[in-house]
């Protein structure tokens, strides 16, 4: 092999190109990665139509079977703006009273239905899809993909309660997916796969499988336990299954219903700038973080609107400051059931 010395200016250069083009791929795919994901919602939300409507007619105690009934209906087009009327609001429609706040409540509740629904089973502080054979025959799970896809677009709350496991999933399909003891939600197979997972003795991994023998015959993971090394594949052969495969159905479906206003592709093409929108996370708002969920529009330098508008700034960023100082992250987490969308101050 020659020297880098002893390389040709042709070689020196063709070798400086390749240089040159994997730099701009790693500096583009790190800008990729860097994407505001409010931006990227914005983007998408371009292709709304704020000339059309939609209108779904609401109850708060049955918001989704509502949403669901919207969805399906035959001239439902997520492109359109939203009118919501609930029929608790003596038959006022409030989205033109108040300018959006009908909309907002309705897809609040709407993903706070969603996380309660039976099509999610909890496993700690997060979740994953469950199988629900009704939910199955009605298409549900399609219905619930749509309506994160459609909340986040059109300036309404984030879902916030998926798993990691099944977040990944979305990004790079289900044969990526590395689940954990703790996205089982079901007591009793999460204790039992417990005693087998913390076995320290080919012993003591017999007298844990034996308890589980027909569950793991229904799982296709009945199998001779030659010896103790066998564990951890067995481990991970039982997480897939109960985590993974058996909600393949209702996942495709899910998948489907979130490519509705291209939300999967970007999520797929951006998964950091999402996954704060999907998956749960304990975090402490401040004030400080409170203000920078919000873009300010401000009417033109030098008018009289302007300065009343500025100030009305400082009195928003002064209440903020005095939530957190005299209640806590608390009082700043009542705020998060607003969009991360323009709010527009008015004097």
């Amino acid at each position: 092999m020659r020297d880098l010395s002893d390389l040709s200016s042709d070689d020196e250069d063709f070798n400086l190109a390749i240089t040159a083009s994997l730099e701009t791929e790693q500096a583009q795919a790190t800008l990729t990665q860097n994407v505001s994901v409010k931006e990227i919602l914005l983007e998408l939300a371009e292709n709304i139509s704020p000339n059309n409507r939609f209108k779904f007619n609401l109850n708060r105690s049955a918001v989704l079977d509502g949403a669901f009934r919207g969805f399906k209906r035959a001239t439902y087009n997520p492109n359109v703006t939203m009118n919501i009327k609930f029929s608790d609001d003596l038959g006022r429609n409030e989205e033109a009273v108040d300018f959006g706040g009908p909309k907002r409540e309705f897809l609040r509740l709407l993903m706070e239905t969603l996380a309660m629904s039976p099509m999610f089973e909890r496993s700690h502080s997060s979740q994953n899809l469950a199988l629900d054979i009704p939910a199955i025959r009605e298409d549900h799970y399609f219905l619930a993909g749509r309506a994160m896809a459609v909340s986040l677009v059109h300036g309404g709350s984030p879902p916030t309660f998926l798993s990691k496991t099944l977040f990944d999933c979305l990004v790079g399909g289900s044969h990526t997916a590395k689940p954990v003891l703790q996205d089982i939600a079901d007591t009793d197979i999460y204790n039992h796969m417990k005693k087998v997972s913390e076995s320290s003795t080919y012993d003591d991994l017999l007298a844990a499988t034996r308890q589980m023998q027909d569950y793991l015959a229904n799982a296709g993971c009945l199998r001779p336990l030659r010896n103790f090394e066998d564990k951890e594949q067995l481990v991970h052969d039982i997480l897939m299954f109960q985590v993974v495969h058996r909600v393949q159905a209702p996942y495709q479906r899910f998948q489907e219903g979130l490519k509705t206003l291209g939300v999967l592709e970007k999520l797929q093409k951006h998964p950091e700038s999402f996954r704060l929108l999907f998956c749960h996370h304990e975090s402490t708002p401040t004030a400080e973080a409170m203000e920078d969920l919000f873009s300010i529009l401000l009417s033109d330098q030098g008018s009289n609107r302007r300065r009343a508008e500025e100030a009305v700034v400082s009195f928003w960023r002064d209440y903020l400051q005095d939530a957190e100082d005299e209640e806590g992250p608390s009082k700043l987490f009542k705020f998060l059931v607003l969009p991360l969308e323009r709010l527009q101050f008015r004097p």
